[in-house]
């Protein structure tokens, strides 16, 4: 007897589309086929896609922001709006603060981590202090202990990087076999342009998106590519917003180099206009990058569907608006480069790219599979245990009702934050019932007590 079996569903994987059956015991799926037998509990997935669980491989949680800013989710709220979405998966970040061991910064996290998850974590290192210790004893151990990829910025005081000292950060990946991911915009570029503007007195949180105009990025992503091109690693560069950046990946790629692509919900939805409300509201909208124009969602769209960008990520960065410690933080009102940078989006990321890509027949529900979950279990090292529906794989499934309508609210995401910039959208297809590990975590709409259930991961290296 099995434990559960899934009945009468329509099964995707980002290569096959058929009718199946899946059994699952401990766990684990352990049969795909028809008349399977008998278990303690069956499904009836009639009328629904039978879909690996999403897998969002850029998240922050309970991330320092700053004295005097909270970020607006811990693990509990994250992961429960996480799964609530269709995920059963995250891959938030561990920061290392200048001046703090590595090591204890996983430590810390950890302890933030233990207890209180929905879904699966496994976590990214965040390298902002690249001392010789660090680059020659906690990174290499690190790696060997499974945190196999790590993110450098080229921006923000405090985290951005010298070219040299990205180059040190790349020559362990290389050392070691772990993944680069990479924030690339021109920290100069940016200073200078704040300064202008704030000279100005162009303050209000519409010109955050003024002061790091397109080429930023494309000059950054450029840098970037070049040095992991002399480091001979391959390189994630994430959140990329508009068509210059793309181009620079996709020139990457066209030369033969190992150069991977992430685009987010913002880029395909959001425009800088949104950052326009009156008095405080632009500040809902400020993240870096931020959101460009109709062209720049066109290209992103394009780099989607033409694998430029192998994964689709929320850089969910949740801070609540209508609080000090959050968008209306004091200083904020006298100028943008004070305002929390970042937004929520952990629950909309997947209904937002079944609507808008496969309900709108942008992409196929074998490409949306492989952006949401396979090509990242593949890119950070968990495929085939995440990322599939096959026998032997971790029972991580969400059932999806495609014709389902809902309206994107707060509310409905259940996220730390008191707001989404997606609100009022109107979505068509929702994950309706999502398992962890063989365990239904939301069945029919419905948050099940499984706080807790989610575990720590580790992961090997990536392929392809």
């Amino acid at each position: 007897m099995y434990d559960t079996i899934i009945r009468g569903g329509r099964v995707s994987t980002a290569s096959d589309t058929f009718d199946s059956d899946i059994a699952i015991r401990d766990g684990k799926i352990v049969a795909l086929g028809h008349d399977l037998g008998e278990a303690a509990e069956v499904i009836d997935a009639s009328g629904l896609w039978v879909l690996p669980g999403g897998i969002d491989s850029h998240v922050h949680i309970s991330q320092p922001s700053g004295e005097g800013i909270v970020m607006a989710d811990d693990f509990e709220s994250a992961t429960r709006s996480a799964v609530i979405g269709g995920n059963t998966m995250l891959l938030p970040f561990c920061l290392q603060e200048r001046g703090d061991s590595l090591r204890q910064a996983v430590t810390d996290y950890h302890a933030k981590a233990e207890g209180a998850c929905y879904t699966d974590v496994s976590f990214h290192l965040i390298i902002t202090d690249p001392t010789p210790s660090v680059l020659g004893q906690e990174l290499p151990a690190l790696v060997a202990d499974g945190y196999t990829s790590f993110k450098v910025f080229m921006t923000y005081e405090g985290m951005a990087l010298t070219d040299m000292e990205m180059l040190k950060v790349m020559a362990v990946a290389r050392d070691t076999g772990a993944l680069v991911m990479v924030h690339a915009e021109n920290y100069d570029m940016i200073r200078f342009m704040t300064e202008q503007l704030e000279a100005a007195g162009m303050t209000a949180p519409r010109h955050h998106a003024t002061s790091r105009p397109i080429v930023v990025e494309r000059e950054a992503t450029h840098r970037a590519i070049s040095l992991a091109e002399l480091s001979d690693i391959p390189l994630m560069v994430v959140h990329v917003s508009n068509r210059e950046a793309t181009e620079e990946i996709r020139r990457a790629q066209s030369r033969g180099l190992n150069i991977r692509g992430e685009t987010c919900p913002q880029y395909l939805v959001l425009t800088e206009d949104d950052l326009d409300g009156l008095n405080m509201e632009g500040a809902k909208y400020v993240c870096s990058p931020p959101p460009r124009d109709l062209d720049s969602q066109k290209a992103c769209w394009e780099g989607l569907q033409q694998g430029v960008f192998n994964v689709y990520s929320s850089d969910h960065s949740p801070f609540r608006y209508d609080d000090p410690a959050g968008k209306l933080f004091p200083k904020g009102r006298t100028s943008f480069r004070w305002v929390p940078n970042g937004i929520p989006g952990v629950g909309a990321r997947l209904p937002i790219l079944f609507s808008e890509g496969v309900v709108k027949g942008r992409i196929d529900i074998n490409r949306f599979v492989a952006l949401t979950a396979t090509n990242h279990a593949k890119t950070y090292g968990l495929y085939p245990r995440k990322g599939t529906i096959a026998i032997g794989a971790d029972a991580d499934i969400t059932l999806w009702d495609p014709e389902k309508r809902q309206t994107l609210t707060h509310a409905l995401l259940q996220d730390g934050a008191d707001y989404t910039p997606y609100e009022g959208m109107e979505i068509t297809g929702w994950p309706v019932t999502t398992m962890v590990r063989g365990k239904t975590v939301v069945r029919d709409g419905a948050l099940q007590d499984a706080k807790g259930h989610g575990e720590h991961i580790s992961r090997g290296f990536t392929q392809g």
